[in-house]
Parts: structure tokens; C-alpha cells; sequence
């Protein structure tokens, strides 16, 4: 996907998903119950720069993973993909990938996956509760919904979307986010995508002033890579702000026609 980030729309953003509006309400009570768990709660901007390696979530990738190190605005080149090792169906698909027909009509307002969406350069908010938390994405106005009171994934038969199917548990003072039934998108904005058998596993915590929200986002896909690759996102902590609709307006591809 290739998509040129639109300006934020400095208006108020409503009708994101019932997911919130089951958070809004009792956020504040869950949290005060479960004062063992760091608040996670609030509006969060990708900061600029190269991201925190923290060294307790470096210590839980898992061995052989390649860190990838295109977050925030970074592309890699074209064949280039960080160290990730492809299939040979993914080769392919990258080779004949052409960033033309990304930028037309039909799919310049294609909404992207998890994967490629929580590294880019838009802002998050979060809403943490005891039964589950709500990241909201400035980026296509997506919502996730991490369900954190103890049910196991959806089988094989659950939906599959591009916020895919998200269960978390906390460890000490991060919370583990694992996540399947994604469907296929963008990995890389190169022509590497991932299929709908990605498993992704994502690791947030605060920093020791509580100013960053750190984070990696560890996943892996039997179809389309041969490795695991690994993002480290940090966001920095934004008081008086919250996120705003995201307007996709497709016809600005117009002025990409060949």
C-alpha cells in the first residue's frame, strides 16, 4: 500500500467503532480496580527519531528475529525488506509489484493491516480497561479491541480483518498482545505483503518517567517469510489532545494517472 499521509482533520471524531463507547464509560473505574497494571490510557504521537530499543521487550523477541528498522515515515527501497527472508511466492509478488497501482482510485484509500498501520506516522489513543483495552487509530480511523478477561482466540472459522482477532495478558508491567485471523496487507510499502496466516505478537509498556509508550511488534508468516521480523514504536505521551477523523479522499490518485 502506498498511500500518501493526508493532513490530520482538525475536527472531532465520532462513530469510530462500539468498541469505545463500551470502554468511555468505565475506563477509569477499570484501571482504579487494577492498580497493579501501569495506565496505559491517554493520546500518544509517533516520536520522531529512531525508536527506544528497550532492553527488557529486546530480551523477549524471540531468537533469530530480525529487527526491522523502517518505523515512523522510513521506506525501504524497492527489494529491500530489512532482513526478512521471503518465499518464493512473496519474491515474486514483490518483483512484480508496481507502486502505480497502488496509487490509483480503486486502491489508494485501501485500508492496511495492523502490521503496517501501528508503525506509521499517525497518532494512537488508549483506552484501558480490566476486560479489555481500545487502541484507536488516527490512520484509517481503526479501532482495535484487545480483549484482556481470559477467552482464547476465535477458531479457525472467526472473521478475519485487518485488526485481526487481539487477546492480551499482562506480564509484570507490560502488556502482551497476541494476534491472528489478519487479513492479508502490507508489511512493507514495497511490495512485501503478509497473508492471512500472520501471527503477530506485540509487547507495550510505559517508560520509567511515563512520558513513552514502548513497544516491539514481533510476527511471522509461514506463507510469505522465512524469518520473524520485529518492529520497536515508540510514541511519545500528549496531554489535551485526542485523535481525529481520517479523511481519504481517493481521488487525490487522480493526480498519479499515468
Amino acid at each position: 500500500m502506498s498511500t500518501p499521509a493526508p493532513h490530520r482533520i482538525v475536527r472531532s471524531a465520532f462513530g469510530f467503532g462500539q468498541a469505545l463507547l463500551l470502554c468511555g464509560a468505565w475506563t477509569a473505574a477499570a484501571v482504579a480496580a487494577e492498580p497493579a497494571h501501569p495506565n496505559l490510557s491517554g493520546f500518544w504521537m509517533l516520536a520522531s527519531g529512531a525508536p527506544v530499543e528497550d532492553p527488557a521487550l529486546k530480551a523477549k523477541i524471540s531468537p533469530g528475529t530480525v529487527i526491522l528498522k523502517d518505523t515512523g515515515a522510513v521506506e525501504f527501497p524497492l527489494m529491500e525488506f530489512g532482513g526478512l527472508k521471503l518465499t518464493p511466492a512473496a519474491e515474486a509478488a514483490a518483483k512484480s509489484w508496481d507502486s502505480k497501482d497502488d496509487m490509483s482510485v480503486a486502491n489508494a484509500c485501501r485500508i492496511p493491516s495492523i502490521i503496517y498501520a501501528m508503525q506509521g506516522p499517525f497518532p494512537i489513543e488508549v483506552f484501558q480497561g480490566t476486560e479489555m483495552t481500545v487502541i484507536r487509530l488516527e490512520y484509517f480511523d481503526m479501532a482495535r479491541v484487545i480483549f484482556t478477561d481470559g477467552r482464547k482466540h476465535q477458531g479457525a472459522d472467526g472473521p478475519m480483518t485487518k485488526v485481526g482477532d487481539s487477546i492480551g495478558h499482562w506480564e509484570g508491567d507490560t502488556l502482551v498482545v497476541d494476534t491472528i485471523h489478519v487479513k492479508e496487507a502490507t508489511i512493507t510499502n514495497n511490495g512485501l505483503s503478509h497473508s492471512d496466516k500472520v501471527h503477530v505478537v506485540e509487547r507495550f509498556k510505559l517508560s520509567a518517567d511515563g512520558k513513552k509508550l514502548l513497544a516491539t511488534q514481533e510476527f511471522e508468516d509461514p506463507e510469505m517469510l522465512l524469518n520473524k521480523g520485529v518492529r520497536f514504536i515508540t510514541w511519545n505521551r500528549v496531554q489535551g489532545d485526542h485523535v481525529h477523523a481520517y479523511d481519504c479522499d481517493p481521488s487525490f490518485a487522480e493526480n498519479y494517472a499515468r
